[in-house]
């Protein structure tokens, strides 16, 4: 008979861990900071934020069927059974993560930061690991200074593996993320015009990335991309935090896990590498060659994170299973009169080298056909006084990679507008909102239409006009005749 796991917290260890005050018995399952996505079992930890108190739900939580709540002030008419009384949440939250960090004594733990690409490069990592033990890995992207300690504090005493992702968009802000996690292996994807509006120049923005380093536990490898004009830079910081080895990947000639070749189609690649010096071929479940890159990293990062000895092939092989995550690549198919529109919905988050990125892989795809590469872009946030000529200077990738038509919207995706070929340009519009219906009323079937935005750019509207398309097509045939 299988037994049931043991609990993630009782009362009394959740209260050594934060200092706190447990004055009944309860044990918690998971751990969470939302009362609208509790779980029966879980601690809620009601954390007071700018424009929120979530002190002021943890009856809501409670009746939920939540184990207990995380408070530093206890709120009228709750069990007070069913409290751990802390001096203050955040802070005590922190704690409890790292308490679970240090009681995974057997954990070999991975953190993974960079401008672009770290969630997809934590999502392969989790993938891979899963086919060596059991791997315990950050949840969408929980990567800020409430969801790191809250990804530890869900961690299992017993995991094998643990991926851990980390951002910011500000200097020092990793640096403390990074303690708390202690990586064994610290994996920077890339260093790119991202967050401009809070740095002074790129290389500050390599500098805030290579905070990670200084978490990395005694040993440990840093894993850094080798076709980087900011590669020295990041290999010094790590000499300087005292890393036991740099390992680069990319396509450069000294890379230690460098790309040969790839083959590639529509939904998947087949990469060819060389890793300290051993040849690797593996299939990889996404097109594009920024993900082909970025699966380097995580080869390079088994490599270093598994004991010696141990069977990495397994790992490697599962990188065909990987799928494109949602508004990161996800591809659908959208049925309409006369055939079919296929949509690459890359709405989550955009950056120039994203875009770029984008735009090559929509490069790959094959359009049916009469159909066309369609380009829908919104505005790059956050890049500063620099934002209007990187947002025109997007039409030279337009060009390169043979993009039939693209539309706009935002004040800032004006300049690329105006910097395009008049018969490359497509719609533009003042807000993601006003261009869906252009766009829509502009597809024709056998078109492949990429979407890709900043996050408040809010081009998941556009994908949502699309997809609509197939539900309007139904409605029409379902109509009588007149």
């Amino acid at each position: 008979m299988t037994q049931p796991p043991p609990p993630l917290w009782t009362h009394d260890e959740a209260a050594r861990a934060t200092g706190g005050r447990a004055d009944g018995a309860w044990t918690a399952s998971g751990v969470s900071i939302d009362s609208r996505t509790v779980a029966p079992g879980d601690l809620f930890v009601a954390l007071k934020g700018p424009s929120f108190d979530g002190h002021d739900y943890v009856a809501a939580a409670l009746e939920a069927g939540t184990a207990a709540a995380m408070v530093h002030r206890v709120p009228a008419g709750v069990d007070p059974a069913r409290l751990l009384v802390v001096a203050d949440t955040l802070e005590a939250l922190q704690a409890l993560g790292r308490h679970a960090r240090a009681r995974a004594t057997n954990a070999r733990v991975a953190g993974v930061t960079g401008s672009v690409g770290k969630t997809g490069t934590k999502e392969m990592l989790t993938l891979a690991l899963s086919a060596l033990g059991s791997t315990h890995a950050t949840r969408g992207n929980l990567n800020n200074h409430w969801g790191v300690p809250l990804t530890l504090a869900r961690m299992p005493a017993d995991t094998a593996f643990a991926v851990i992702e980390m951002g910011m968009n500000h200097a020092g802000e990793i640096a403390v993320l990074t303690r708390q996690v202690r990586p064994h292996v610290a994996v920077i994807t890339a260093i790119a015009s991202a967050h401009m509006a809070f740095f002074a120049s790129e290389a500050a923005i390599a500098d805030a990335k290579a905070e990670i380093l200084e978490g990395v536990e005694p040993g440990g490898v840093a894993v850094l991309p080798r076709d980087s004009r900011h590669f020295r830079r990041l290999a010094r910081a790590a000499r300087a935090a005292g890393v036991g080895r740099t390992m680069g990947f990319g396509a450069h000639a000294e890379a230690d896990a460098r790309l040969l070749d790839l083959a590639s189609d529509p939904g998947h690649q087949r990469v060819f590498m060389v890793c300290d010096g051993a040849p690797l071929g593996y299939p990889l479940g996404l097109d594009g060659r920024h993900w082909a890159l970025n699966s380097l990293a995580v080869v390079a990062a088994l490599r270093a994170l598994v004991l010696p000895g141990t069977d990495v092939m397994p790992a490697v092989a599962a990188l065909g299973r990987m799928a494109p995550l949602k508004g990161r690549g996800e591809r659908r198919e959208i049925p309409m009169q006369g055939g079919r529109v296929r949509l690459i919905d890359e709405s989550y988050n955009a950056s120039p080298v994203a875009v770029t990125a984008a735009l090559e892989t929509l490069a790959l795809a094959r359009p049916g056909p009469g159909g066309r590469r369609v380009a829908v872009l919104g505005d790059m946030l956050e890049l500063g006084p620099d934002g209007a000529a990187l947002h025109a200077g997007l039409a030279a990738s337009v060009l390169e990679h043979g993009v039939d038509l693209v539309h706009t919207a935002g004040p800032l995706m004006a300049h690329l507008h105006q910097a395009l070929p008049t018969g490359r340009r497509g719609a533009h519009a003042p807000t993601s909102a006003a261009l869906a219906p252009l766009v829509t009323a502009s597809t024709r079937p056998g078109d492949v239409v990429m979407v890709k935005g900043s996050l408040g750019s809010r081009m998941s509207l556009v994908v949502g006009a699309l997809l609509a398309l197939a539900q309007a097509d139904a409605r029409a045939e379902d109509e009588p005749a007149a």
